[in-house]
């Protein structure tokens, strides 16, 4: 039997599509690309993945099914330092829900909130 990582692709549905690619950019200082959608149904802005990697990939996805929204999910963005990132998430049009707090062995997180109103995450080992 193969095995796999528990999470095998996340979507963040937005309203603005503009505005959030501006933010998760400004934020995680990476590029977003368009990736098709063969239904023709979203807009969809993928962040950097390598297939081969550990960890999910995903994408920034504008849809009339589905909206954005604080829910009962989390995405974290692995990152080196997330008070780096954490400094970008303000002056992007975020908000800090919790700053940058240890959870022990497991490292560090800050909770935040993006222009879309989408909470998600940033970990970090230091």
């Amino acid at each position: 039997m193969k095995t796999s990582n528990a999470i095998g692709w996340f979507d963040i549905y937005v309203s603005d599509m503009n505005r959030a690619v501006t933010f998760y950019q400004s934020v995680l200082q990476q590029k977003l690309e368009p990736i098709g959608d063969p239904t023709g149904e979203t807009r969809m802005m993928g962040f950097p993945t390598e297939m081969t990697a550990y960890g999910a990939g995903g994408a920034l996805v504008k849809a009339n099914h589905a909206g954005p929204g604080p829910g009962g999910t989390l995405v974290y963005f692995s990152v080196e330092d997330c008070a780096r990132e954490e400094s970008r998430v303000v002056p992007a049009g975020g908000k800090i829900v919790r700053p940058k707090f240890s959870i022990g062995e497991f490292g560090w997180v800050t909770l935040c909130e993006d222009t879309e109103g989408n909470l998600f995450g940033l970990s970090s080992m230091k």
